[in-house]
Order: structure tokens, then sequence, then C-alpha cells
């Protein structure tokens, strides 16, 4: 339908959306779209659709075995969709506005422990010591996750005019292309510094040349997937190895600053939150475990 083409086209274009958010929007409207040609059974419009059918898609959705994050992303779409379509053609009804949110529960997420993260360093530069260029790639990515907590996507999009070794600092493209400057610290700097050493080394053996900062065995920018691999080979060497992710280095980042007195708009700026809402999720975390602590401990706990 022209309308979701020219939604999708201002999402990407003007509101400059990451194309994830695009492409999931275009999916549940899309899936809107063919509910509602089975709910009237024959023509339908946009102007026309009432509340009921809204609600009935979002019961279809979970009916379906949408995860309720799932469900409330696409009343999300449709209400964003409806203020479009009143912005650009008129449109004064927006039957997703009365429909109700799910309840999401919040769940605290998962991180390191200091002593898990100095384990890991260990590990990671005890690897880099003994081999040749992918572990110190992969100590430098370890390095740079955690100094300046970005996002995987973040990391693998990096190319080398981002990088200011000299000042100790990133330019990241964000979510949405929001570019933000992170501070990285002097141990990052100084893995990152050995490990361009090699990349370039790499680069003029196999006479290729690149942007990226980081690397595959090839010369070619490494994809996510395997930034992914290269984490969960550092990660082997924890206990509980099979329930960490690489976004587990991003919620360590950001509850050991707050553990350690950082203020939340500081952590939310570093992160690139847009909301100080997601940033406080790290302060339940903090809080969680404050209270392990003190059952521990109190003797009248």
């Amino acid at each position: 339908m022209n309308e979701i083409v020219e939604f999708v086209t201002f999402l990407s274009k003007e509101r400059n959306d990451s194309p994830h958010t695009v492409k999931a929007y275009e999916r549940d409207l899309g899936a809107f779209a063919a509910f509602c040609q089975d709910y009237y059974g024959g023509p339908w419009s946009w102007a026309g659709v009432d509340r009921l059918a809204v609600r009935g898609f979002l019961a279809a959705e979970q009916r379906r075995g949408l995860a309720k994050r799932s469900v409330a992303r696409a009343l999300s779409a449709l209400r964003t969709f409806y203020r479009f379509l009143n912005a650009t053609r008129g449109l004064e009804v927006n039957p997703a506005r009365a429909a109700r949110t799910p309840k999401l529960g919040r769940t605290l997420p998962t991180y390191l422990d200091r002593a898990e993260m100095e384990m890991l360093f260990a590990e990671a530069e005890q690897r880099a010591a003994a081999g040749g260029f992918r572990e110190a790639r992969d100590l430098a990515m370890l390095e740079m996750f955690y100094s300046s907590g970005m996002r995987l996507s973040e990391l693998a999009g990096l190319s080398d005019p981002d990088v200011d070794v000299v000042s100790d600092q990133v330019k990241v493209r964000g979510k949405g292309k929001k570019e933000r400057i992170v501070p990285i610290g002097r141990h990052a700097a100084t893995a990152l510094r050995r490990y361009v050493r090699q990349r370039d080394r790499l680069l003029a053996a196999n006479g290729a040349s690149t942007r990226a900062v980081f690397v595959n065995g090839r010369g070619k920018r490494i994809t996510p997937r395997g930034i992914q691999l290269a984490m969960k080979r550092l990660f082997g060497a924890l206990a509980r190895s099979k329930e960490l992710h690489v976004h587990a280095l991003r919620h360590s980042f950001a509850t050991h600053l707050l553990d350690a007195g950082a203020d939340l708009r500081s952590v939310q700026e570093l992160l690139g939150h847009a909301s100080l809402g997601t940033t406080q999720v790290y302060t339940h975390t903090s809080v969680e475990r404050l209270k392990k602590v003190y059952h521990r401990a109190h003797p009248r706990a």
C-alpha cells in the first residue's frame, strides 16, 4: 500500500530511524493490513479502522505467540503511522491511541561483576601476549566494549577517522544514526594501538585497503557475527560463559560506573540512550546487588 511505502521512506530518510526499526515497523503494518483484509471481509480504508480492529489485531498477534515486547512495538508502529497520516493526509482518527500497551515485565540486564571482568581481561591479555593478529584484535575489541559501553553494531561500524587515540575518544554512530563522542580508557587506547600495528602489517601483506578499524583475517571489515564469536571465545574462560553475550559488556560498563558513583545523566549520555528511563534499569541492578550483599552480611537480615 502506498501509505506504508511513504511512511517507511519517512522513517528512513527524515526521521533517520535505524534500519532494524524501519523493517520492524514495515513488517508490523503489513501484518495489520493483512489482518484488516480478513477482519472487514472486503474493501477497507485506514480512516475506517476502529479501535476494536486494533485490539483484535493485537490479540491475534499474542495468540500467534508474539512476545509482549513485539506486540507493544506493533502498537507503537500503528500509533506512529496514524500520526504520520494525520500530518500528511489530514486524517484525524487514530484508533491505536486508545489501545492499551501490554505490560512488560522489566528484566534486569546480565552483567559481569568486577572479579569476572578481571578474569576475562587476564585471559584476553594472556592470549594476546602469546598469540598474533586475532588475539591482539580480540583484546582490543574487549577493551573498547568495556571502556566505552558501545553497542555491537557501533563497534562493528567504526572506521579509522572515528578514533582519536591522541585525545582517547571515539565518535560512535548509534541508533537512528545519532552520533556521540565517548571517551576510552588508557588500557583500551594501548590495546588499540598494538592491534592497529598488527592490522596494518596484515593489510600490507594482503595488499588490502580498508577504513574499518576492526577487520577479519582477510583484511575485510569484521561482521557483527564475527565479533560475537570472538567474544564468545573469551567468555569461555568464565564459569557461566553459556549465559553471556556481547551486550553483557555494555551492561557491565553501565553497572560498574553507577556502582562507583557516576550520575545517571552522564551514564545516559555515554550509552546514547534517548530516554533516562532506559538507563534507570541499571540502578535496579545496583540495588539488587546491594540487597544480596546486605542479606549475606547483616546479622539480622
